[in-house]
């Protein structure tokens, strides 16, 4: 799944023609296809120069953009293993969240190790399989094309079905209250 996706990306020429800049399967991939993510873009908040095809993948990933900044990404979530022993749940949770710099976004837990929050505005789209949105006491399942708008709260998402999910997202930076 994500070792497929084809990117994209568009500016300009010298002389101010639209051009292609970038045109290729994504180059980078943090996991595996059944569990893991690819991001596809970021900005950092400040100015952009369509003239110059700079990669915004040759920069470090991170799962928190930049201040003022975004990170668009896809991610795929592996369906439950039944019996799974949560020691070791918590440590590939812990695992990734180290690869995806993000060990500071797992205030709590509890309720599943891949429970996190981010100081962000995700838009979040299920494209592909089932997938449960989890919160500190709430659950929401979801089916293709539904949309969760996610305003920094702490969740997981937890896949009940028997196939990887495959999602996409784009995280704004906010200040949240």
């Amino acid at each position: 799944m994500l070792d497929k996706i084809r990117r994209i990306v568009t500016g300009h020429d010298d002389t101010g023609r639209s051009a292609v800049h970038f045109d290729g399967i994504l180059p980078r991939r943090l996991g595996s296809n059944r569990r893991g993510l690819t991001d596809l873009w970021s900005t950092d908040g400040g100015t952009v120069d369509s003239r110059v095809a700079e990669d915004r993948l040759e920069l470090p990933f991170s799962l928190t953009p930049a201040p003022r900044g975004t990170t668009f990404m896809y991610f795929t979530v592996a369906p439950e293993e039944t019996g799974a022993d949560p020691k070791v749940e918590e440590q590939r949770a812990a695992a990734a969240f180290a690869a995806y710099n993000a060990t500071h976004a797992r205030p709590d837990t509890a309720r599943s190790p891949w429970m996190h929050k981010t100081d962000t505005i995700d838009y979040v789209i299920l494209l592909q399989g089932e997938v449960t949105l989890v919160l500190d006491g709430d659950e929401r399942a979801l089916k293709p094309f539904d949309v969760v708008i996610q305003r920094g709260t702490n969740h997981a998402w937890v896949n009940h079905g028997k196939e990887p999910a495959l999602l996409a997202v784009v995280l704004i930076d906010a200040t949240l209250r």
